[in-house]
């Protein structure tokens, strides 16, 4: 780390995070973001597993150390997730906290300005985290993705108040040895506030879309030759993980009372726990001419799907945490300029009601899911034209990749100054 008139640069950052490229998360735009300003970026990981369950072709427990971009990967054993069952879930979440907090001293044996940890679930990444706070002396940022124990409930990974209580404690022990508790939906703030957290300690910091994310004529949409003939007619698309927290019972329930219009689609990206489910559902419910289960594509393809969308859906189960959850999804929606259909309520309702950019419904109701996809369909193309432009230029002002990566080596900076001056 130099300083000049006090002010310091060429940080060498730690991430440490569970899940990194080639997996698909933010942390690996973040992580470029940080290298591109000068920054030394090292990510103490695992091998990539996510969302299949299974170790990406060509990984091997015995390749430990990779760059990507300039960013030095180094990675730890773990067991891959499987299909994401309880158990197997339980196991991959604890093999990366003891892999990497045997291993992270001896992987890690620089001298780092900052440690900074991605907190989509498991929170328990944390832990690795801290000793290497403890070791290395230097402050320790936290990114709250995830809402703990909350999320747990929400989907019912977790039913015992006793484990629910315990993993309430980690959570406040986690939150403590932080030096700053990043949150991506301030929806967030009075949760983490209430496990003992100084407001003065806690930051907003939202998601992004990447750069890949811009509107594309769907005219020049380059879209896979083996991918089946795309319907005509409107084209409402879902893109992301297909989980419980998306609720889609509830979407497939509004597609059964639209099935009279038989030019109303949705197309389906993504895959994930729920998607066998959504497959036996679409076929039993006879909705196959309706319903269209595109696969799993990489994100830089996703905004030539988008281009061929008239809309965009997301969705969340009604449950108080969601209602405090902006879906990661929805930055992208926005960057590429597409109308948005939300049934949702809380943080996210309100972002969509911000931007001017699509329609709102309360979650968990197929009727009023099914009204608004209506009301999408019967605007003529200027209007969602229109909406799409609202959704760019919000996406431009709000959630501008440089100016917040910025503010976090703002951040950054003074704390590891700060630091210094101690030490």
């Amino acid at each position: 780390m130099d300083s000049d008139s006090g002010v310091i640069k060429n940080m060498n950052i730690l991430i440490v995070s569970q899940y990194f490229w080639p997996e698909n998360f933010r942390i690996n735009d973040l992580a470029l973001g940080l290298k591109e300003k000068g920054n030394k970026v090292t990510v103490l990981t695992g091998f990539p597993n996510y969302p299949e369950g299974s170790f990406f072709s060509g990984y091997s427990l015995l390749v430990g150390k990779e760059n990507y971009n300039g960013i030095i990967i180094k990675r730890v054993p773990i067991f891959a997730r499987g299909k994401a069952g309880r158990f197997r879930l339980t196991v991959n979440y604890l093999s990366f906290v003891v892999s990497a907090g045997i291993l992270a001293p001896f992987y890690c044996r620089e001298k780092y300005d900052a440690v900074f940890v991605f907190a989509v679930s498991p929170i328990t990444q944390a832990l690795p985290a801290i000793l290497l706070k403890k070791i290395k002396r230097v402050p320790l940022f936290i990114w709250i993705l995830d809402l703990w124990p909350e999320t747990l409930t929400a989907v019912k990974a977790v039913r015992s108040p006793r484990v629910v209580k315990f993993v309430e404690r980690l959570v406040r022990f986690i939150y403590r040895q932080c030096d700053l508790v990043l949150v991506a939906s301030k929806g967030f703030i009075p949760s983490i506030s209430s496990k003992g957290v100084n407001p003065e300690k806690i930051a907003f910091f939202p998601n992004w879309a990447e750069d890949i994310y811009q509107p594309i004529d769907p005219a020049k949409a380059v879209l896979p030759l083996a991918l089946k003939e795309i319907p005509f007619g409107f084209r409402l698309m879902f893109a992301g993980n297909m989980g419980i927290a998306q609720d889609f019972e509830t979407v497939l329930a509004s597609f059964e009372m639209l099935k009279e219009y038989e030019d109303i689609h949705l197309l389906i990206l993504g895959s994930g726990r729920m998607q066998h489910w959504v497959e036996n559902q679409v076929k039993g419910r006879n909705l196959t001419n309706k319903v269209h289960l595109l696969g799993a594509y990489p994100a830089e393809r996703m905004p030539d799907f988008f281009s061929i969308a008239d809309a965009m859906l997301v969705t969340l189960s009604k449950d108080s945490i969601f209602s405090n959850t902006i879906p990661g999804k929805l930055q992208s929606y926005l960057a590429c300029g597409k109308p948005v259909i939300g049934a949702l309520d809380g943080e996210g309702a309100k972002l969509i009601n911000a931007s001017r950019a699509g329609i709102v419904c309360s979650p968990g109701e197929p009727k009023a899911l099914s009204e608004s996809i209506l009301k999408m369909y019967r605007l003529n193309p200027n209007e969602r034209g229109q909406m799409g432009l609202n959704a760019r230029a919000y996406s431009e002002k709000e959630f501008n990749r440089d100016t917040l990566i910025n503010n976090l080596e703002v951040l950054i900076m003074g704390k590891a100054k700060n630091e210094e001056s101690a030490g």
